[in-house]
């Protein structure tokens, strides 16, 4: 779906909404039949790639592990959020708000008020690789703002920085919240955020979220919580390749297994075989065997230092201008501004 955006802010929702669907290079489409699963599970040691979390049953999982009592990240976030958003817009100014994996634009709310009591232009350019959650969000948050703009695109969020076009407003403002940076090792975050600084103009705006380094019971307790959340969330990734590609796995024969690295620091996410076992992807023509405590490798979660993410940054030019962290300092939140 794709509506035009009219100059005049007062009319109907559908008319103030844009939605873009990307279309992606062969070697996305390529993954997207499965090439990246076959790869993963044929090396050593065994991964998959974190996007297959995602099906409809990993979307729901994935916002209950958001309210659990151990996992203090989305919480903790929203609350320095809440707190910062007003000083945020004052030093930004008009901006059009880019934020990559939007998904239901739940924080977005926070920002979009405070620029709104400012009395500054409510522009948005949510980022999802699902274009309907696109729709359906942007649609709720123009029912609540009248004078909101969005233009969405649907697509990777590499993709999507590689086609953004300047901004209407005086300014922009990227942001990457939610702590996703962790999810990216240190080659694929170098490219990320030269893909960042790529769809910036001099002057404009970052907002980064990052979890931070803590002790490790608190961290493991995040990512195994004691009603199995994680868990289930961890194991549907096989269900999902089940149903995507005809497979057989045995998710009783599988366990969660999650650890704080303390060399690296980051969190793993692996699935470990119980037993020895062999496993077929019909659709790919795959056979995969395992032996017992075997693992696939689902994710990492980096856990940073707020004063060396900050000079990483500002070595890339993504020049830090103010950081606000909770009491505990467990979670930090970055406004960095491009400079020359």
């Amino acid at each position: 779906m794709t509506v035009s955006k009219p100059a005049n802010s007062s009319v109907s929702s559908e008319h103030r909404l844009q939605i873009k669907r990307l279309l992606e290079p062969t070697s996305v489409i390529s993954s997207s039949t499965g090439g990246d699963v076959v790869k993963g599970l044929t090396q050593m040691p065994k991964t998959l790639p974190p996007r297959y979390f995602y099906d409809d049953r990993g979307s729901e999982l994935f916002e209950q592990i958001c309210g659990l009592p151990e996992y203090y990240l989305t919480r903790t976030e929203t609350a320095i959020l809440q707190k910062c958003a007003s000083e945020i817009a004052q030093i930004t100014g008009a901006s059009e708000i880019v934020e990559l994996g939007s998904g239901s634009s739940t924080k977005t709310r926070i920002l979009l008020d405070a620029y709104q009591q400012q009395g500054l232009p409510l522009h948005y350019l949510p980022i999802d690789v699902s274009a309907g959650i696109l729709e359906s969000s942007a649609l709720s948050l123009l029912a609540d703002y009248p004078s909101l703009q969005v233009y969405a695109l649907a697509g990777t969020y590499e993709l999507a920085l590689s086609q953004i076009e300047p901004s209407e407003l005086p300014s922009r403002m990227i942001c990457f919240i939610g702590s996703t940076l962790g999810n990216l090792n240190s080659q694929e975050c170098d490219l990320f955020l030269s893909q960042v600084i790529t769809a910036l103009q001099v002057g404009e705006y970052f907002l980064l979220g990052v979890d931070l380094q803590k002790p490790k019971h608190i961290l493991e307790a995040a990512y195994s919580d004691r009603q199995g959340v994680t868990a289930a969330f961890n194991l549907n990734m096989l269900e999902h390749l089940n149903w995507r590609f005809d497979g057989n796995f045995d998710t009783t024969q599988f366990e969660h297994w999650a650890f704080y690295n303390e060399t690296e620091h980051q969190i793993e996410m692996h699935l470990k075989s119980k037993c020895k076992q062999s496993v077929e992807l019909g659709s790919l023509k795959l056979n995969v065997h395992f032996e017992p405590d075997e693992t696939i490798h689902t994710e990492i979660s980096r856990k940073f230092n707020l004063n060396t993410i900050q000079q990483e940054l500002k070595a890339k030019g993504l020049v830090p201008q103010k950081m606000w962290t909770d009491e505990n300092q467990w979670f930090g939140l970055l406004l960095c501004k491009l400079q020359a």
